[in-house]
């Protein structure tokens, strides 16, 4: 069911129906800012980027250059990636300016890194000495690194304070977050030693040393631990936030499960869509962009499909033999490619949750071999009996059972080997693994089929 809001005296769909749409494209065309301010002022953040990925990219831009209107930085963070560079791009350098000093260290970072240089330097100019040097720090970090999701805003407080100085300092320090929900408790050299949660200060006496009611850390996050490292850390220690610190282990930053959130789902995402092989493909995305970004492996498809097509060129004499042989090819390699994909699915997952060392690979190779095995066998099973049903040839149901025993194994096998392989020389398992899994099974399951038959059957 979709949620349904009352804009002015009009009942808007949030999906954002065609006629509302269109409404509100002519409402940009003929600049009728208050309708546009009004209209958007009565909507959440996140539904009036919603609103903005709907619009062409035309009536997009005429929006974005309306004078009167400015996209706040609420709005802004809610947009796809996609989108926020287009509108990065239209945006000037003071506006830009103006986004990122209302948003969170972190936010601003991500905002800031997707900004071509030249117009980088001109944004970062028109911000404040602060605000310079900590986004300049941030960006001087690895792209995948935790500094590049930690923010600058926490709180923190010397271990020998009382609750009162505490509270004390709270009340008064107006250059502190907003919102907070730990306290972190740190030594003379602004080392980390534990943690307080707010509420815990509110109910303890004001005579309480806060290191008499702080609770030990259980991990601090280095500031160049990679992302997805972090957000293993999070879920092992259920944490809901952790400090940040340098080389000399003083705390600099933090990360909040939040941003941690956002990191593992842009993660799955990333794996899904290159597994796919479409890499960062957004929907808002132009047809260009998406061709060449889907051609690279498109045409690497083609050649490894290609290999497939000559291995079966080799039995071309036996296939115009039997035609049985070309109907039933593409129900062994489909089989092996679907379990081979299967397996890959899992082992890049695994991979990416780090549970893959060498002191389980051979126990993971082996059952995915067993599976392999029993798949086969089951399988075997049914399509021997389909294939006897169907032609009436006992030659070729056992063939066929045989190749299709043989083709689940190495599906298997090499659903894990592949991955891993990969990751073993630096390149990402969910990016190439497909191609390969996929010729592999194809290439052996022709051959399998076609060469078992050829010498043992067909002659």
């Amino acid at each position: 069911m979709s949620l349904v809001k009352s804009i002015g005296k009009q009942k808007v769909n949030l999906d954002f129906n065609k006629d509302f749409i269109n409404l509100f494209s002519d409402k940009i065309k003929s600049k009728d800012v208050a309708f546009i301010n009004q209209t958007l002022e009565d909507l959440h953040p996140a539904d009036v980027a919603d609103l903005i990925e709907n619009l062409d990219t035309d009536t997009r831009n005429k929006l974005i250059e309306i004078e009167a209107f400015t996209i706040g930085p609420e709005i802004f963070v809610e947009l796809n990636e996609s989108l926020q560079s287009e509108v990065l791009i239209l945006l000037t350098p003071e506006s830009i300016a103006k986004i990122l000093h209302k948003l969170e260290s972190d936010n601003a970072l991500q905002i800031l890194e997707k900004i071509e240089e030249k117009k980088k330097i001109n944004v970062l100019d028109k911000l404040s000495p602060q605000d310079r040097f900590l986004l300049e720090e941030g960006l001087s970090y690895p792209e995948d690194s935790a500094a590049r999701i930690m923010q600058r805003e926490f709180t923190a407080v010397p271990s020998d304070w009382t609750v009162g100085q505490t509270i004390d300092y709270l009340r008064e320090n107006k250059e502190l977050p907003e919102e907070f929900l730990e306290i972190f408790v740190v030594d003379k050299n602004f080392k980390p030693i534990g943690t307080v949660p707010s509420s815990r200060v509110l109910r303890t006496p004001r005579e309480s040393k806060m290191n008499s009611i702080m609770r030990e850390i259980p991990v601090l996050i280095s500031v160049n631990m990679d992302k997805e490292e972090v957000g293993l850390t999070f879920e092992n220690y259920n944490l809901v936030s952790a400090g940040v610190v340098n080389r000399d282990n003083k705390l600099i930053g933090m990360i909040t499960a939040d941003d941690v959130v956002t990191v593992v789902q842009e993660e799955a995402e990333e794996d899904v869509l290159r597994l796919a092989g479409v890499g960062d493909e957004e929907i808002t995305d132009g047809v260009i962009k998406k061709t060449k970004r889907r051609f690279t492996w498109l045409l690497l498809n083609l050649f490894t499909a290609i290999i497939a097509s000559i291995v079966i060129g080799f039995f071309q004499e036996d296939i115009e033999k039997v035609v049985a042989l070309a109907v039933l090819m593409p129900i062994v390699a489909s089989m092996g490619g679907n379990a081979g994909m299967q397996t890959l699915a899992v082992t890049i997952r695994a991979i990416a949750k780090k549970e893959i060392s060498s002191g389980n690979f051979f126990k993971i190779v082996t059952k995915e071999f067993v599976i392999g095995i029993l798949n086969g066998v089951i399988f075997a099973i049914i399509a021997g009996a389909v294939v006897q049903f169907w032609f009436k040839e006992m030659d070729l149901s056992i063939l066929i059972a045989v190749a299709m025993i043989l083709n689940m194994i190495v599906a298997g096998l090499f659903g894990i080997l592949v991955p891993v392989s990969l990751k073993k020389f630096n390149i990402d398992p969910a990016l190439a693994s497909s191609v390969f899994v996929t010729t592999i099974t194809d290439v052996i399951g022709f051959l399998s089929f076609l060469g078992i038959g050829s010498l043992f059957f067909l002659n």
